[in-house]
């Protein structure tokens, strides 16, 4: 019997990786951490995953799945054009994972035995200058406030860390450590949205058919910059 397979798409950031996972959740995944590198290492290596353990596209394959961001301009481009690209020509179902989600998924894995001690969780993903990308999920990996894009200053999460443990990570919690003196927040510079981590969302949206239309989806760019007026627990008091 022929194994079936998902592809995963992840160039939000300055890694650039794919994965195919079986229906059992294993990956076989290739990242690629070279700066400016995701166009010509992504179809190459992905074309190399394929011929490695897939001999039937068309029977095999049963969907592809992108991040969809937010993140950066050009590689959330090169990951949904590729993606829909392979999907149109094989005519197999679109999925679109948030970025935000994982990097979650990232973090609960490398960071389970931390998790206890934590009380919400805030992916942040660099905008340029003092501008972030974030999002709030609590322990349960629920969202608690949508992603933003918003200014970092040293009231930003104000409300939330005069109670509570805070993880922050990605590419943006470094500058946002460098302003930010509490002991509630906590902060990880080693997190990334990498393909490998991307199953559990490609396996619940393929079972409830959640497939994106290829003729208009586009990347969640957050862009350009979003007056932000609320919720002052979010960002602090400069409103």
């Amino acid at each position: 019997m022929l194994k079936r397979y998902f592809i995963a798409i992840e160039t939000s950031g300055t890694v650039c990786s794919i994965a195919l996972f079986d229906e059992n959740g294993k990956a076989f995944s290739e990242e690629c951490w070279e700066p400016n590198s995701h166009s010509k290492f992504l179809t190459v290596t992905l074309d190399k995953l394929l011929n490695k353990f897939i001999k039937d596209k068309e029977k095999q394959i049963l969907a592809i799945a992108v991040s969809q961001g937010p993140g950066s301009y050009t590689g959330l481009r090169i990951g949904v054009s590729t993606a829909k690209g392979i999907a149109y020509a094989l005519d197999k179902p679109l999925i679109a994972v948030s970025t935000m989600e994982i990097m979650l998924e990232n973090f609960f894995t490398k960071y389970k035995n931390e998790l206890s001690y934590i009380d919400y969780f805030v992916p942040m993903i660099d905008a340029r200058r003092m501008e972030v990308y974030a999002q709030i999920f609590n322990k349960e990996k629920k969202q608690v406030e949508k992603v933003k894009n918003i200014q970092l200053h040293k009231e930003s999460f104000l409300d939330y860390l005069k109670y509570y443990d805070i993880a922050f990570f990605g590419s943006g919690a470094k500058k946002f450590s460098e302003i930010l003196k509490t002991k509630n927040a906590k902060f990880y510079n080693d997190i990334e949205p990498l393909a490998k981590f991307m199953f559990p969302f490609i396996s619940e949206k393929y079972k409830q058919k959640k497939f994106e239309d290829l003729a208009y989806f586009e990347p969640f760019y957050l862009k350009p910059f979003i007056s932000i007026t609320k919720p002052k627990s979010f960002l602090g008091n400069d409103q």
